[in-house]
């Protein structure tokens, strides 16, 4: 009888929920009731709500088909705002007071979606139609076909706000990993457990037992979920036993060198949660490094197709068991079977025992054991032996049944709910995602694990073995053995008087002769006659078949479906289901949420701000910050007085070529390279010759890929015999650093060097003028010759002041006399205020990233824009920079014919025939009378500045044969403002190409 009237089909029997803790929810708006331990399945049942969604295709009316993460049919949104999440299967959703949930793939609502007129239109929407379908007219892909087709795509809505909520990434290392917290996990778990191992038990649900939970089974004359009770409270009792429930192991991965293997898992957990503590996480992402495993993940029950099999009311035996003995629900009151195994006939006799109705019991078999006849007699079923249910009727939800016997008479039975079995296939994903291929087994007509990953044993119903003391038998021993395999004494494994239950099975894949769709994809719409056309259409192949019709490519990835499509391939093309095969598995075995899978490392947290050692005093300064790379830097420093930035970077410019200027530096990448054979690592990595560089001098370097292009360029400085200190660009610094460890410990591991990075050690700064030789001596105070003769142009030194140890270095991006200096970090601080003191009599400015851009646009250094990931080293002009006695990584590559091709753009300055008119970085170079065409292009503008020292805007750029072609005059034709300006090519050295105030 009903515990309620709001919840009809909620019995009294007894049950694994806590009826003391009653739970508030809403569905699609309405309110519903159900208690602590229920899922959202459960309680939707539990409220009489059968129809829960829409199916993608052809929106046809889907119920609850299973009670676990196999579930294809019932996804639904849950939270609303930014916390709303589509696509949770209500199977595996834990309740919880205030849940909202809501159905999706619906419009205006639920019961009466306008999306269904598909259904009507199944004979244009077949397998494979969007491969012939939307070809002409042409002009109609882009604005009709293509964002109808967008609108249609995806079940749910992803909330378009920023997730609010935390995620975390955590390692675990253990001795055995055991998947699944069934009867033959948590065997395998006490076993090893009890030897001493280090133990993780993994189980996706919340509470452990596995089937126990859902089936009538004994165990040492106790209840099944006793027995599960009492060995979980054994195992957490274990010291080195961790227990994580909500936990699904979601991928198997690479083994390291000590042979231990990786494995991915989610821990979900506060989703059962209504709001999250302080600093709790939502969910957890596990990397789980473990030495043995065992494979004890169960089985999924696989339907039977046939004509209206996706009807809400349709549902898994095995489901029907599941919500009846765990949470005290019956999914109706008219209740049929159709089954071909000796398992689905549990689902009547656990019915008949709950005192529920059984109309009938269908079974395509014409013989089955005295046993379970005598059984299902107590249920008062009418049985069909040699039968078979060809069709379903109703309209939203399940009305009856028409069943064919063996003689082909038809008759309609009375049903609301019809459980259907047509056997269970082991849960084998996680064995076959690092190559492995399962075998087939005629005894269960399914695929068994086979060809396991080095250190994993399948146990129970993962390993085909049903029958409950297999499991547990099996489970000890693979326990027990994986402890002993790691170095444990295993005794005798544990053993248990288990109730046994028939097992034969006779494999029914689809009803021949049903009077309506019979779908084998229910999320995908996937069916029998879509599956004969890829055979029509000669796509015979398992992947071909999943590509053609998108079987098993939905959220559940087949689980309920891909076993009955390949077994019906290989029907319609006269070949046995294990010659057929089957599709290659992949992680995720669920999804799993990109939040998850980043936790913490998104926002700040992945690219948290640096601020460099002058950052405080840059602030002070009145500085305008820009984010440079993973940096904060000063983009320039406005004096009162000054409204536009323009004003105050000329004035910053100025400064530098009139007086001196300085400029933090700091967050160009640092690299210290030591070594006896760092010369010949240089030699390797840069074009140009670094071997021969005397020590106490710089030299600038050129760095490319493997595929020939430019990689990053800097300057690098012999600091002692072995020790070198490369710089590179600010935004390059990670990936140069990568690539140096790339080519020291795989291409070059003879190679006796070794890198660290050391930007964050440093803090340096350009001092830059006329006048920047004045400032040091007043701010060194003899602490370091300076004169031309002792510290030459591309000189470098480390020395004591001030009690520290210090570096200077004679480089300039500017095109004057500069110098940079170095001090640790720590001291970064106190060392700009000291080099502005030093200078104030001679008119030092600071200046930023905007002067400096300036500055090396007037001196035609390049820069990031020039660096662009598609320039050669004569693109940029600095072809003889790269040598011809030495090989170093790029060179080979580099000769390309596409790469020396006299035509390719190269690094050309221009500068407007009106001074006044402003350049635009981007625009792209055509003959002045062309039109602006791509047949007409010539090459484009890189970097523009104005330069106060020219009053004109100034630009560099890549025009094809550029170096020839200085004195000629372009039209600079901007795609995004449609301006022209007419340019002047010129020389990229707008200032100085003598190079004559830099060596001053």
């Amino acid at each position: 009888m009903s515990d309620s009237h709001n919840t009809p089909n909620r019995l009294t029997t007894p049950a694994l929920i806590d009826r003391s803790s009653p739970l508030n929810f809403t569905f699609d708006g309405r309110r519903y009731s159900g208690y602590r331990g229920d899922t959202l399945a459960s309680a939707l049942l539990a409220s009489g709500v059968r129809l829960v969604g829409r199916s993608f295709k052809y929106h046809r009316p889907r119920g609850i088909l299973t009670a676990g993460s196999e579930e294809p049919n019932a996804l639904a949104e849950l939270r609303s705002g930014a916390r709303r999440e589509p696509n949770t299967r209500a199977t595996v959703a834990e309740l919880f007071e205030g849940l909202e949930a809501r159905s999706q793939n619906r419009w205006p609502s639920l019961a009466f979606d306008v999306g269904a007129i598909n259904s009507l239109l199944s004979p244009i929407f077949v397998a494979g139609f969007y491969y012939k379908t939307f070809m002409w007219p042409a002009a109609f892909w882009e604005k009709v076909y293509e964002p109808l087709i967008r609108r249609a795509a995806g079940l749910g809505r992803v909330s378009l706000e920023s997730d609010p909520d935390r995620y975390e990434k955590a390692h675990a290392f253990c001795d055995v990993l055991i998947i699944g917290g069934g009867p033959a996990g948590l065997a395998a778990a006490l076993a090893a457990g009890r030897a001493g191992a280090r133990v993780i038990l993994c189980d996706e649900d919340f509470m452990f037992g596995g089937r126990l939970n859902h089936e009538r089974h004994e165990i040492d004359e106790r209840s099944g979920g006793e027995w599960a009770r009492e060995v979980e409270a054994e195992l957490a009792s274990l010291p080195e036993v961790r227990l994580m429930r909500r936990t699904t192991v979601f991928g198997a991965y690479d083994a390291g060198l000590s042979g231990a293997r990786t494995f991915g898992a989610l821990e979900r957990v506060a989703d059962h949660l209504p709001i999250l503590l302080p600093h709790q996480p939502r969910q957890r992402y596990w990397k789980i490094i473990a030495r043995r495993t065992v494979l004890a993940t169960g089985a999924i029950e696989r339907p039977i197709v046939f004509g209206g099999n996706d009807r809400p009311g349709v549902m898994m035996a095995g489901a029907v068991r599941a919500y009846l003995n765990r949470f005290a629900v019956v999914p109706g009151r008219r209740i049929a079977l159709f089954t071909a195994n000796d398992d689905g006939w549990k689902a009547a006799i656990d019915l008949g025992a709950a005192g529920v109705e059984v109309q009938a019991i269908i079974d395509a078999r014409s013989e089955v054991s005295p046993q379970l006849l005598e059984r299902a007699k107590r249920c008062g079923a009418r049985l069909f032996l040699g039968a078979k249910v060809i069709d379903t009727r109703g309209r939203r939800t399940l009305k009856s049944i028409v069943v064919r016997d063996g003689r082909g008479r038809t008759t309609q039975v009375s049903a609301d709910t019809l459980a259907m079995s047509g056997g269970w296939n082991p849960s084998l994903t996680l064995s076959t995602h690092l190559g492995g291929r399962p075998q087939w087994s005629e005894e269960i007509s399914a695929f068994v694990p086979a060809d396991l990953p080095a250190g994993m044993v399948a146990a129970g119903a993962a390993r085909g073995s049903f029958a409950l003391a297999e499991a547990l038998r099996q489970g000890a021993e693979a326990g027990g053995e994986a402890a002993s395999a790691t170095g444990f004494t295993f005794a005798d494994p544990p053993s248990w008087r288990a109730s046994d239950e028939p097992k034969q099975v006779s494999a029914l894949w689809y009803v021949a002769g049903s009077t309506s769709k019979a779908f084998v994809d229910f999320q995908h719409d996937v069916t029998y006659e879509d599956v004969a056309l890829s055979v029509r259409e000669g796509y015979r192949s398992v992947e071909h078949l999943k590509r053609y019709t998108t079987l098993g490519m939905a959220t559940d990835q087949g689980k309920t479906s891909n076993l009955n499509g390949h077994a019906i391939l290989g029907a319609l093309t006269e070949r046995a289901t294990p010659e057929v095969g089957t599709t290659t598995s992949r992680p995720p075995y669920t999804p799993v949420a990109i939040a998850a899978l980043a936790s913490r490392h998104r926002g700040k947290h992945l690219r948290p701000t640096r601020l460099t050692a002058g950052h405080t005093w840059a602030g002070e300064q009145g500085a305008v910050f820009v984010e440079a790379g993973l940096w904060l830097r000063a983009q320039w420093f406005a004096r009162p007085g000054e409204t536009h930035w323009l004003t105050t970077v000329s004035r910053e410019v100025c400064a530098v070529r009139s007086k001196v200027g300085v400029c933090d530096v700091s967050t160009l990448g640092k690299i210290d390279i030591q070594g006896a054979d760092a010369a010949a690592f240089l030699d390797r990595v840069y074009c140009n010759v670094f071997s021969t560089l005397a020590p106490a001098r710089v030299r600038y370097g050129l760095m490319l890929r493997e595929d020939g292009l430019v990689f990053d360029d800097g300057t690098t400085a012999r600091l002692g015999p072995e020790q070198y200190l490369m710089s590179t660009t600010t935004a390059n610094a990670p990936r140069v650093m990568q690539h140096l460890e790339h080519a020291r410990q795989v291409l070059w591991p003879e190679l006796d060097v070794q890198i660290v990075s050391v930007t964050e050690q440093w803090a340096q700064y350009s001092i830059a003028g006329p006048s920047s030789r004045q400032l040091l001596e007043r701010l060194l105070v003899g602490a370091i010759d300076l004169s031309n003769a002792a510290f030459p142009y591309l000189a470098c030194a480390e020395f004591p002041w001030r009690g520290i140890r210090a570096r200077l270095f004679r480089i300039s991006f500017s095109g004057e006399l500069a110098y940079e200096l170095a001090v640790p970090a720590r001291y970064g601080d106190a060392a700009i205020r000291a080099i502005m003191s030093a200078g104030a009599e001679l008119g030092v400015a600071p200046y930023g990233l905007e002067a400096l851009n300036v500055l090396r646009i007037e001196k035609g250094h390049v820069a990031g824009n020039e660096l662009n990931g598609t320039s050669t080293a004569a693109d940029l002009g600095m072809g003889h920079m790269m040598s011809k006695k030495k090989d170093y990584i790029g060179r080979v590559l580099s000769e390309r014919p596409g790469l020396v091709d006299t035509e390719r753009p190269t690094l050309v300055g221009v500068k407007p025939l009106d001074a006044s008119a402003r350049l635009s970085a981007g625009a792209h170079f055509v003959n002045r009378e062309a039109p602006a065409t791509l047949e007409n292009d010539q090459g484009y503008i890189t970097s523009v500045a104005h330069s106060p020292i020219l009053q004109s805007w100034v630009g560099l750029g890549f025009l094809k044969r550029g170096a020839g072609r200085h004195g000629e005059r372009l039209r600079a034709h901007s795609p995004l403002t449609g301006g022209d300006v007419e340019v002047e090519v010129v020389s990229p050295q707008f200032l100085d190409p003598q190079g004559v105030r830099l060596r001053g």
